[in-house]
């Protein structure tokens, strides 16, 4: 059965009253699939499923490929469509495709999207880095924090080796739903953080540092053995998945107190 005759045949179902709404929307978030030029197959439905679209892998991909995907994904109506680790040479690539296309050069991320986003949820996801040098992977939290249409706040530079920056700093720990904390080097910042915040606090190791860093093991491992309890950590270089695990929390943390509103049911929140 084809997904038109597949979406048909439900429809009727419903139409018929043989299924319920509820029932039919389950089936729909396991439903739509787009193929793309023999390459690939747009995940339409993700956001219904997990509420965030598909964001494109840029390496890997041709110029050619990833304006194709993007251009599919914006036929279906998609706000914003986004794409991770773009280079800038790729970028003039894409941007002679589609002239519309922003780009953030240190977040190596490139959108789809409106000029101003509002956020859509409450809370505030604020991200720390440890150095400078680390801005690269913070900021590819923060971009898409924002273009998921969250709050961000930045505060860049303040690790361990200059602790006064971030005890200076101790109200943006105050203020924030959930806090992203990005270092290299030994990774110690995420530690000394959870140490001082009563939210989630993510951790996200970098790649760098010298020889023994090993190219982001050294803080990985320091992340995983933290004293400080509770603290998640993604992978190295992993600020997408960062602000994608925030941005549940705070999701989660809307639907559970929505729920808690005079005649809200679980049905409901999950529609």
């Amino acid at each position: 059965m084809t997904q038109p005759e597949a979406l048909r045949s439900l429809l009727e179902a419903v139409a018929a009253g043989d299924m319920n709404p509820a029932a039919a929307l389950e089936k729909l978030k396991h439903f739509a699939y787009e193929p793309v030029g023999g390459f690939a197959r747009i995940d339409h439905h993700r956001a219904l499923r997990t509420g965030f679209p598909e964001v494109i892998w840029g390496p890997g991909k041709t110029p050619e490929q990833i304006a194709q995907i993007m251009a599919a994904m914006r036929a279906q109506g998609s706000k914003v469509v986004m794409a991770t680790r773009i280079e800038p040479t790729v970028y003039d690539q894409l941007q002679a495709q589609i002239p519309d296309l922003r780009y953030y050069p240190q977040a190596r991320i490139c959108a789809i999207a409106p000029a101003t986003i509002t956020p859509q949820s409450p809370g505030t996801i604020s991200i720390l880095s440890a150095g400078t040098a680390d801005l690269p992977v913070a900021e590819e939290a923060a971009v898409t924090a924002e273009l998921s249409g969250f709050q961000v706040q930045r505060l860049w530079d303040v690790g361990v080796a200059g602790i006064h920056r971030l005890l200076n700093n101790q109200h943006v720990i105050a203020a924030a739903s959930v806090l992203i904390v990005v270092a290299g080097m030994e990774g110690a910042l995420p530690s000394v953080v959870a140490g001082l915040a009563d939210c989630p606090v993510i951790a996200v190791p970098t790649s760098i540092g010298y020889g023994t860093s090993f190219g982001g093991i050294a803080p990985l491992l320091t992340m995983l053995n933290s004293c400080a309890p509770g603290l998640g950590v993604v992978n190295i270089d992993n600020g997408f998945g960062a602000a994608i695990l925030a941005g549940q929390i705070l999701r989660t943390a809307q639907k559970l107190q929505m729920a808690q509103l005079p005649g809200a049911t679980t049905e409901s929140q999950l529609g």
